[in-house]
């Protein structure tokens, strides 16, 4: 079993930048491929970054890529996500999720996921 708490999120203006953490619980990261979606009310969630097990390859959403960077540091069990640039269209809940046995891969489908954090809230003013 692995717990996932998300932190960091809040009500920032555009522009500014975030970043929100994922700290794991239970297991050792170093062998869980994770992820970070987000969800705005009446819509799916989507996939937004996604980092490899050991931490060396990451994938990103084209709607974020330039802006956001993920990272992962094993020793911490906590992976980060670093959001520069923010746009109103980036307010959301993120979520983190973890993906057992994934040392090399980056998985970007939800439903390939088998442990998620309850989501923090990212608000975006324009």
């Amino acid at each position: 079993q692995v717990w996932l708490v998300e932190s960091g999120g809040g009500l920032v203006q555009a522009g500014d930048s975030l970043r929100l953490s994922c700290a794991a619980s239970g297991r050792i990261l170093s062998t869980f491929a994770m992820g970070w979606f987000r969800q705005v009310p009446g819509k799916e969630r989507e996939f937004v970054s996604a980092i490899s097990g050991n931490g060396v390859n990451t994938y990103y959403a084209e709607s974020v890529k330039g802006r956001f960077t993920v990272s992962k540091d094993n020793i911490k069990n906590t992976m980060y996500l670093q959001m520069n640039s923010l746009k109103p269209e980036d307010t959301a809940v993120y979520f983190c999720a973890a993906k057992p046995r994934d040392r090399v891969y980056v998985v970007v489908t939800k439903e390939k996921y088998y442990y998620w954090g309850q989501g923090t809230q990212v608000t975006v003013s324009s």
